[in-house]
């Protein structure tokens, strides 16, 4: 079963989430942050949050401006509006009964998870799924584009199928984006999860990531993943671990 659900985003357009309730028995609610140019119907957030619903960990996805179902231009969306963004959605949550205890993020998702957990009062714990340990890493599948948006302002990004504003704003922003600082001082217990052969985010970031983690600190390989989690199971597998790996830091609501 699933809600659609409205928010005003951080700098004021509709955002559009689905809520995957729980089956059963409720064990906790949590949050999903979906990757840079994804949305909250791709493989890995749709099938991650489905599973752990059947499981009793009731789920928000939500589209990031621009994207999907939400309204705006991906181009004034950046790290610092995704990262906040996830607080207002973590906010529509709370302010329905249901706060988030787990707040997790796939591939850039999972950098602006790691972001946003602090400024979530409710959030317990956190988890990444191949996500990159500089979120200017980002900046590798556009890097052809990055001069004419510096000189011009913006450019047309082809995508995934889709046509998006590449910005000076959101480059500038990208670029200055830190994790390095933010990891040490999460101040939650942190899952990394990633695979060995992914070749669109290293497993290297994975060890960025985990070192820079103070405990409790966990790291599970996704042996056989691709980086979009999209081969029959992977999604699934993924969220099992995050089930059994977050169950002491649940809060039924």
């Amino acid at each position: 079963m699933a809600e659609r659900v409205t928010f005003a985003s951080s700098t004021g357009p509709q955002l559009a989430g689905i809520i995957d309730e729980p089956a059963g028995e409720v064990r906790g609610w949590g949050l999903f942050v979906h990757g840079f140019t994804l949305g909250k119907d791709s493989p890995a957030a749709a099938r991650i949050c489905k599973q752990l619903a059947s499981e009793g960990i009731g789920m928000l996805r939500y589209d990031n401006l621009g994207l999907g179902d939400s309204e705006g231009d991906w181009g004034d969306g950046s790290f610092t509006v995704k990262v906040a963004d996830t607080v207002f959605a973590a906010e529509l949550m709370a302010a329905r009964g249901t706060p988030v205890s787990l707040v997790a993020g796939h591939s850039w998702g999972g950098a602006a998870a790691i972001a946003a957990a602090p400024e979530i009062p409710d959030a317990r714990a956190v988890v990444t799924a191949c996500a990159p340990f500089d979120p200017s890493h980002a900046e590798h599948h556009y890097d052809d584009l990055v001069d004419q948006v510096l000189e011009s302002g913006n450019a047309v990004w082809q995508v995934g199928g889709k046509r998006l504003n590449l910005k000076r704003g959101m480059v500038e922003d990208v670029r200055a984006a830190d994790l390095a600082h933010r990891i040490p001082e999460l101040g939650l217990p942190l899952l990394v999860m990633h695979s060995p052969t992914d070749n669109t985010v290293g497993i290297d970031n994975a060890s960025e990531i985990f070192r820079a983690a103070r405990h409790p600190r966990s790291f599970v390989s996704l042996e056989g993943s691709n980086h979009l989690l999209t081969r029959p199971g992977q999604a699934q597998r993924a969220a099992r671990i995050i089930s059994a790996w977050a169950d002491p830091y649940l809060t039924p609501a």
